[in-house]
């Protein structure tokens, strides 16, 4: 089964303002080209970092500098590219409080759209999105070291919420994943860890090479990080894929013309028999508040400096055509 991964989605702010609320842009056209591979897929899972609805005030203005909403119209845009599921647990998805939140998760529920990584109560937040495929059950697990504040409890609404340092994940952190991930691991075939975290820029620490190696220990398959603004090296581990940051998918955010933050993939599992055999990075660029396939110079800025992000981990990336190939085990 064929499984594609986006980075960031971001469709608030001018994306939603000019794409969104412009009820003469398609749906369909914020994917650009990028839409048949992702059509091709067997599911498709992306990080929604905003959140979706018309209700709440910014939480904290004085000391957040950004806060993300798109209006409910954001739905017909997932719907259009088949989102299966989307990650909640980062540091937007209550930029306007629970109202929203709360709005959010019933929107999605009613599209169809799965979620996992926040919700109303801690049961909520920790629960797998499941997909049941023709080949095997996927689940998928979110969590975020983004606002604190935000952790959700068994009363008060908000996200999967984890802190770790260089020897993996603290308590009370560590116990409640790692029941949620036994449990999990005995619902799927197949156990995906999606999180959101760490600074925006620069390679991942060693405190999150930890996390994500204790989080491969306690079940997962793949390890599919975002926060990062750029993707990052890739890392096997056990037998087992560490995506450290998949990068920004859809977003209206400043380009650092040295970073390229406008540049990154559309990652494809292909997964047999409950394991990850292959990855491949499909190139995108952000442009015009949609996204699109990167052009022959975009994706030779992209293939070198993701060769030596990956190469840093002993992994080679083969280059197929206009596409990067990790082969697995």
């Amino acid at each position: 089964m064929k499984i594609a991964l986006t980075g960031d989605v971001m469709l608030g702010r001018s994306v939603d303002q000019f794409v969104i609320r412009n009820r003469s842009v398609r749906p369909a056209a914020l994917w650009g080209d990028v839409l048949p591979i992702m059509l091709a897929a067997d599911c498709r899972l992306a990080n929604l970092e905003c959140v979706i609805s018309e209700r709440g005030e910014e939480w904290r203005p004085q000391s957040k500098a950004f806060h993300f909403r798109a209006g409910p119209r954001a739905i017909e845009f997932l719907r259009a590219a088949k989102i299966d599921g989307v990650t909640l647990a980062n540091n937007h998805v209550l930029d306007y409080g629970p109202d929203a939140l709360l709005d959010c998760l019933t929107l999605l529920d009613r599209a169809g759209i799965k979620r996992t990584g926040a919700g109303a109560t801690s049961e909520q937040a920790l629960a797998p999105a499941l997909f049941d495929l023709q080949d095997g059950r996927v689940a998928v697990v979110a969590l975020t070291d983004n606002e604190p504040d935000w952790d959700v409890s068994r009363a008060t609404p908000g996200v999967n919420f984890v802190d770790y340092n260089e020897r993996g994940l603290l308590e009370p952190y560590r116990s409640r994943i790692a029941q949620a991930l036994a449990s999990v691991r005995r619902q799927a075939d197949l156990v995906i860890v999606s999180a959101h975290v760490g600074p925006n820029w620069g390679a991942p620490s060693r405190a999150m090479q930890a996390a994500a190696h204790e989080l491969i220990e306690m079940g997962a398959d793949l390890y599919w990080g975002h926060s990062n603004h750029t993707p990052q090296g890739i890392e096997l581990y056990k037998g087992k894929t560490i995506l450290y940051s998949t990068g920004d998918f859809v977003d209206d955010y400043a380009i650092d013309r040295d970073e390229r933050n406008d540049l990154s993939f559309l990652f494809v599992l292909d997964a047999e028999r409950g394991r990850i055999a292959r990855v491949t990075l499909h190139p995108t660029c952000i442009e015009d508040l949609g996204v699109r396939m990167a052009d022959e110079q975009e994706w030779n800025f992209l293939a070198r400096a993701m060769q030596a992000k990956c190469k840093a981990f002993g992994v080679a990336m083969v280059l197929e055509g206009r596409t990067g190939v990790i082969r697995v085990g």
